[in-house]
């Protein structure tokens, strides 16, 4: 198994740990006082989460899962958008690493081939006169036998689309660096310089979408980019919606 080690895991500026196994990185880093930023990643997850609590499901060895926090300035009303911005640096880095296929999926699904490759789950606590951001990223480095028929969805992984395919430690440094300057950035000029970068990574940008919202109600129309917020926005036959909870899929 291609082990984790934090020496091989660069990222200037950050302090690096791996630990074997844990319940969730997310959950380690939201109990500390963060002064700098802080990247804690794991070789086996045994309560790792997605977006909803749903559990990530990812065996020893086939993930690359971390967890970058640092402190921001930004105040907490703003910090609706960071699902937005970790998932634009996070297909950046894809991209840069040879995954030319990589996308975007409201709100915070990573894609490849069109099928699931990853996700982020952004969690944000008040420190001082700011906040701590603590950015979860988890990304499917070789597939997990029989997972995609336990999920019933096409699930991708990076063996789909790099060969030769990077180390972990590799991938999980290329994710973070990417992922950190685009906070740093986010906690400079805010969220809007990210609005257009998503929609050009966004894998149904212009497409006909349908939207499960919490109450059960399905809302169709056209994806038409973000609103100031985060939100998905859709064309619809009423006008122009936004939408800020749902689970999307394409028409």
């Amino acid at each position: 198994m291609d082990r984790l080690n934090a020496g091989a895991i660069s990222v200037p500026g950050v302090d690096v740990r791996v630990l074997e196994r844990c319940a969730s990185t997310n959950a380690v880093l939201l109990a500390e006082r963060l002064q700098r930023p802080a990247l804690l990643a794991a070789n086996e997850q045994t309560a790792g989460r997605g977006r909803r609590g749903r559990r990530w499901h990812s065996p020893p060895g086939c993930g690359a899962l971390f967890s970058l926090g640092l402190p921001l300035a930004r105040p907490a009303r703003e910090l609706s958008g960071l699902p937005i911005v970790a998932g634009v640096a996070a297909v950046r880095a894809l991209r840069a690493l040879g995954a030319a296929d990589a996308a975007l999926k409201w709100p915070n699904d990573l894609l490849l081939h069109g099928a699931k490759l990853g996700g982020i789950l952004v969690e944000t606590r008040a420190q001082g006169a700011g906040s701590v951001a603590v950015i979860g990223i988890g990304v499917n480095w070789r597939k997990a036998p029989g997972l995609a028929a336990r999920l019933r969805r096409g699930v991708a992984a990076l063996e789909d689309g790099l060969q030769p395919l990077p180390p972990r430690n590799a991938v999980i440094g290329a994710l973070a660096r990417e992922v950190l300057a685009a906070l740093r950035a986010f906690d400079t000029a805010g969220f809007e310089p990210f609005r257009s970068d998503w929609d050009a990574l966004h894998a149904y940008a212009g497409k006909a979408l349908r939207v499960r919202l919490a109450n059960g109600r399905v809302l169709a129309g056209v994806a038409a980019g973000l609103a100031a917020d985060g939100a998905l926005q859709l064309r619809t036959r009423a006008g122009l919606r936004s939408v800020r909870n749902g689970r999307v899929a394409p028409a």
